[in-house]
């Protein structure tokens, strides 16, 4: 949870300003509808907690494998590097 803050607004937000990011929603809220808002409201992916590291590496590597133009073999967000 994100205190004092909707993550599907923020969602929002990105699509609104850079269409190209790749988004994938990591979240406990499990139902049917709310992986389909996650969905609608742009995510590429949605991956509910608990959930296997591997199967998050494996999504992640979809996720670039869509966007093939990329010149960098990582992803750097803050203190996470991934190397692929």
């Amino acid at each position: 949870m994100l205190p004092g803050v909707d993550g599907l607004s923020i969602l929002r937000k990105i699509r609104a300003r850079k269409k190209d990011a790749h988004v994938l929603i990591l979240t406990a809220r499990d139902t049917v509808q709310d992986r389909v808002a996650g969905l609608d409201c742009g995510a590429d992916d949605y991956l509910v907690k608990p959930f296997a590291f591997a199967e998050l590496l494996a999504r992640v590597r979809a996720l670039v494998r869509r966007n093939y133009n990329r010149k960098s073999s990582q992803i750097v967000v803050e203190d996470l590097r991934i190397d692929l």
